[in-house]
């Protein structure tokens, strides 16, 4: 209702109880229960993009720009979007949709506009392109989904979980990640996926469990301490916990590893500050004007480059990738894809946390469900379907033979 009370017309009372009850029934009718009194900053992602929705149907909207709507929303939440936006268009109200999940893009839209490099390449009515056709123009060229993973070899265990516990958010979860491995966690939407990642990171406190880095114990009372026992976190929410939007790119890149770039005395080298940053712009194919630009100026999936970046000239042996992939379009996926597979054969731990089954299928030595913060399933490379995936994180039936 943020809009409505800071209108300028209209009473300088509010009737907050009246208030309450509309907001009520409209999340409601998108069949959301989350109590109108909680703060915003309460919200997990997904409850803030429920709100976000909304509000669209208490404004006097002619047109509507949803941006990566569903990119935090489970299948029903989604589903439940598009049944909303089909409203909306019998209503007379005109919507622009922008996505790169493109099985979605082609089932909403009546028509198809494709951007690459801020110039308009695509435009055409729904019905007469193909995914294959929309791939091209997005790159320029043809593209198949590229998965790195080939025959790294795969060494000792790196990381071990023991019994893991934080209430009814993650409930004694038992993993391990060799090296040279990559073990995809898969689930959707509120399976406990972030709250684990979070516990491993030392972010949240967690009730009961162990955790090893090559045999030894660590105690990750906070990030710092995770850091310094060589765990890095690339978190879900980017803009919110992985990056400093309004610092350089530079600077974002140099945070980690300020005492290598300083010199004996302290102080920051300006010249191996820029040196270190400049090469891995090149190294993973951030696109930016200069190393100076503001994280905040770039593109999801150049910012998600830079929240990857930081990492790489640190100590870290184990890498934890929360939704790596949500809201970056299919060229960068490709080269956070290439970069993942470089880790791995560098010899570290790589843990992915996802809800896109179908990269965990492409990526994995193995995977591991998990529904209701419990691990239910676990399956080696090629040992799968993405109907068995689906089934074990939906229906989450505890079978770990």
């Amino acid at each position: 209702m943020l809009d409505r009370i800071a209108a300028d017309k209209g009473s300088m009372w509010m009737n907050w109880s009246a208030i309450g009850r509309e907001a009520e029934a409209v999340l409601s009718r998108i069949g959301s229960r989350i109590p109108v009194a909680r703060r915003a900053d309460e919200l997990t992602l997904a409850e803030k993009q429920i709100v976000l929705i909304a509000r669209l149907l208490v404004q006097e909207a002619k047109f509507v720009i949803l941006d990566e709507p569903t990119a935090p929303l489970s299948l029903e939440e989604a589903d439940r979007l598009f049944g909303i936006m089909d409203e909306l268009k019998k209503q007379g109200i005109g919507i622009v949709f922008i996505s790169h999940r493109l099985p979605e893009v082609k089932q909403v839209s009546d028509r198809i506009t494709v951007m690459r490099d801020g110039k308009v390449v695509l435009s055409e009515p729904a019905a007469a392109v193909e995914t294959g056709d929309i791939v091209r123009a997005m790159l320029g060229r043809s593209f198949e989904e590229e998965y790195p993973k080939a025959t790294v070899p795969i060494g000792e265990t790196l990381l071990e979980v023991e019994d893991i516990a934080a209430g009814h958010r993650v409930r004694g979860v038992n993993l391990s990640v060799r090296r040279g491995e990559i073990v995809a966690v898969v689930g959707l939407v509120g399976a406990g996926k972030t709250e684990l990642s979070r516990l491993l990171f030392g972010a949240d406190p967690a009730d009961r469990g162990n955790v090893k880095i090559a045999g030894k114990t660590v105690s990750a009372a906070s990030p710092a301490d995770a850091v310094r026992a060589g765990i890095a976190l690339v978190p879900e929410e980017r803009r919110k916990e992985g990056i400093l939007v309004g610092s350089s790119v530079l600077h974002n890149l140099s945070l980690p590893i300020l005492k290598q770039l300083s010199g004996a005395l302290g102080f920051l080298s300006r010249l191996s500050e820029r040196k270190h940053a400049e090469g891995m712009v090149g190294r993973l194919g951030i696109r930016t004007a200069s190393p100076g630009l503001l994280v905040g100026y770039l593109s999801g999936g150049n910012q998600q480059k830079v929240a990857i970046g930081k990492w790489m000239a640190t100590d870290a042996e184990v890498f934890m990738f929360d939704e790596p992939t949500k809201g970056v379009d299919v060229g960068a996926k490709r080269d956070i894809f290439r970069i993942i597979g470089e880790l791995a054969a560098a010899g570290k731990g790589v843990l992915y946390l996802t809800c896109e089954f179908a990269e965990a299928l492409g990526l994995a030595d193995r995977i591991l469900v998990m529904c209701d913060g419990a691990i239910v399933k676990q399956f080696d490379r090629g040992g799968v379907t993405m109907e068995e995936l689906l089934y074990y994180a939906s229906a989450g039936k505890e079978d770990l033979a």
